[in-house]
């Protein structure tokens, strides 16, 4: 079994960071094959640890099993039987002799049993969600900023972008990114003191402590963080109380060099009913958009999610899916589960018809959301210009770029082909209206001011 569990090792240290293989890996153990039935049983130290093998690794452990017995393995997981410390089983002593000495081995095992309880403790603590980190994380053009800043921070809390404030609409990964950073923390500093909180968790924390009396109390808890995750800062809006601890709490942790994350669903300027001190704190660090996905991204992430649930789901599916649910990943998500839950209870496997049945009311809904006229009178709106100048042949800069920006929108909102778009921009021919889709694609990842624009736009158009 050393070569088999070798075999393993070997392999996913090439697939996963060192920190995780130590800390989740190496203490899993081989307890029996049984050559005639193709099970292998496999334990982990404690359920916490087993649960997250599970969760992660679970498939990849068969994969592997598979590869190196030749055939299909079936692993069954156990958790290790525990001993005490000073009466390992097999030992035996009189009742009145001194208590055996531990060998090394059983000490070294006892010792990763409380670190485990320990680390479990501190996640209770942290309201970290584990399987939230970045190796599930799919990474696009719409987040890879967002996700370089996230593992700059994770890397050098305190130090890189402090505060760190991400931003977007619902659905696109601002919670799993934070968690992620909280995650990679715990695995380089297991003692660090990490806490991730909703604003409406925290301002529920604020109206408990004046009940009491105790903000004395309030103020240790969060002042002694290392690292402070705050999710949908948004809702402390019109909530002055709120508003004035946080700023003596952002203070005191910034002055003390220790590392705030924020998300909003908005820019930190658009943020209505939030005190300008606050503003001012949070446009100090980096501040970053994480877009709705592309194309592509979707169908990576459909792709993903449907290798986790272990079901046979085609790239022509996937991006028949992706071209349909375009807003969010919640959204991707959704349909997935739905066409999960539709070939389950017909008993059928996961087709290009069938898909096209379990989203057909998904897809009409879609197909009536945006249309080119209301975004054409929304930007033009955006951009203080006449709805007129988008289908007008005048060439000022002021009125090139919104047309620009519009036609780049109707392409990714609609369903709309470039013919059909450049007749509905004034009869421009489909090349005019594919170089302004790839001259705003260009000029987006350029300049921060136009990024934030689209995001508005498009939330816009969404809701």
């Amino acid at each position: 079994m050393d070569q088999f569990w070798t075999h393993c090792v070997e392999a996913l240290k090439k697939e996963i960071p060192a920190q995780q293989v130590k800390l989740w890996i190496e203490p899993l153990t081989v307890v029996n094959y049984d050559e005639d039935t193709g099970s292998l049983a496999m334990a982990a130290p404690n359920r916490f640890k087993l649960d997250w093998v599970l969760n992660n690794y679970g498939g990849r452990f068969t994969e592997l099993a598979s590869e190196y017995f030749g055939c299909d393995i079936d692993i069954q997981w156990q958790v290790a039987a525990r001993t005490a410390p000073n009466n390992p089983a097999g030992s035996h002593r009189d009742s009145g002799g001194p208590p055996s000495n531990p060998t090394p081995a059983k000490t070294a095992a006892v010792d990763t049993l409380r670190r485990d309880e320990v680390a479990s403790s501190v996640y209770e603590r942290s309201r970290l969600n584990r399987d939230l980190c970045f190796s599930n994380f799919v990474s696009g053009r719409a987040n890879q900023l967002a996700r370089a800043a996230a593992e700059q921070v994770a890397a050098n809390p305190g130090v890189s972008y402090n505060p760190l404030f991400l931003y977007g609409g619902v659905g696109l990964g601002k919670t799993h990114l934070i968690h992620s950073i909280g995650n990679r923390l715990l695995e380089s500093n297991p003692h660090a003191q990490i806490r991730y909180i909703h604003a409406e968790q925290y301002v529920s924390d604020v109206v408990k402590a004046y009940q009491k009396k105790a903000f004395e109390e309030f103020k240790r808890s969060y002042y002694s963080l290392d690292l402070l995750l705050i999710d949908d800062i948004q809702f402390f809006a019109g909530k002055s109380r709120t508003q004035e601890e946080f700023f003596y709490a952002f203070e005191q942790l910034i002055a003390a060099k220790k590392q705030i994350i924020i998300t909003s669903d908005t820019y930190p300027k658009d943020i209505q009913g939030m005190d300008d001190r606050l503003i001012s704190r949070f446009n100090s660090g980096l501040t970053v958009a994480i877009e709705p996905p592309e194309l592509e991204m979707r169908v990576a992430i459909l792709l993903k999610k449907a290798e986790q649930q272990k079901i046979l789901f085609s790239e022509d599916v996937a991006f028949f899916v992706a071209k349909h649910m375009r807003s969010n990943i919640r959204e991707l998500e959704g349909a997935l589960r739905r066409i999960m839950a539709f070939a389950s209870f017909h008993n059928k496997p996961v087709t290009m018809d069938l898909v096209r049945e379990a989203l057909r009311d998904m897809i009409s809904v879609h197909h009536g959301q945006v249309s080119v006229e209301s975004i054409q009178k929304t930007v033009a709106d955006y951009y203080k210009i006449k709805v007129a100048d988008m289908f007008s042949k005048r060439r000022q800069a002021n009125i090139v770029l919104p047309r620009q920006v519009a036609m780049y929108l109707a392409k990714e909102l609609t369903e709309k082909s470039y013919m059909e778009i450049g007749e509905l921009f004034g009869g421009r021919d489909h090349t005019t209206v594919l170089h302004a889709v790839n001259k705003i694609t260009e000029l987006r990842n350029q300049s921060a001011e136009l990024n934030h624009a689209l995001h508005v736009l498009d939330q816009t158009l969404k809701g």
